[in-house]
């Protein structure tokens, strides 16, 4: 009798329920805020923050904050630029070095999360971009926008990025996984600062993206974990089986 092969990445583990969990509360805050918002999309709730963070935080199409390398960064992240690389680039270069499995994560994750929930909500809610106002010297948005202000479709992508590299990138020590958490807190914060500096969202509508981004890329981190363990466990066909001694 043939004894059982054993996957790539070792004996079977269980999934990580905490990813179920966390993606599931993250989610289940952003239904909330819809209700909420959806009642009185033109003042919900949030509203007074959203006010006093503007007021702080948005810029006018004179001033060079919004110009310069790191704004101009986040915003072509979330548009045409940031969905080839995420959705087409960096699939194909995962099945170019034999993780189909991660690259099939990659792009159910861009569906899903950009791509249907963040559309959904926004098409449902349809809550007013910030606009002008000359009384009061506010701007409204500084680059083109579509309707709907909640959530924030830029700040879903970067919720969603955020996770992708710390589902897909082994970090067994230490330095990796603070180096990883650095750049995706950088991704997450950053998008919501650009966001909010060019007028384009409110501040909760951008947190809300995130936590979009983030809740189903955790959820389906869940649902792929045992296939992203094997991926992680795969060794690329250009490198060369280790000899042992």
């Amino acid at each position: 009798m043939k004894p059982k092969r054993e996957s790539l990445a070792g004996p079977r583990q269980p999934r990580d329920r905490r990813l179920l969990w966390i993606g599931v509360i993250l989610l289940a805050l952003v239904g909330v805020q819809t209700i909420a918002v959806a009642s009185n999309p033109e003042s919900p709730w949030t509203q007074g923050i959203d006010e006093i963070w503007r007021a702080w935080v948005g810029v006018g199409p004179d001033s060079g904050a919004y110009t310069w390398l790191v704004p101009v960064f986040f915003q072509y992240l979330g548009q045409l630029p940031g969905i080839v690389s995420v959705f087409l680039l960096l699939p194909l270069a995962l099945f170019l070095v034999g993780r189909w499995r991660s690259a099939l994560y990659v792009m159910a994750v861009q569906v899903a999360a950009p791509g249907l929930v963040s559309q959904v909500l926004k098409n449902t809610v349809n809550r007013p971009r910030p606009e002008a106002d000359d009384a009061l010297g506010l701007f409204g948005p500084l680059f083109h926008v579509d309707h709907g202000s909640f959530p924030s479709g830029h700040a879903t992508s970067a919720g969603a990025l955020a996770v992708i590299l710390i589902a897909l990138i082994p970090h067994a020590t230490r330095a990796p996984t603070i180096a990883l958490f650095v750049i995706s807190a950088f991704l997450i914060v950053g998008m919501v600062w650009q966001r909010t500096l060019v007028n384009a969202h409110w501040i909760t509508d951008a947190a809300s993206g995130v936590m979009v981004g983030a809740g189903v890329s955790l959820v389906l981190w869940w649902a792929f974990e045992p296939w992203l363990r094997q991926d992680r466990g795969r060794r690329p066909w250009f490198m060369p089986k280790q000899i042992d001694a």
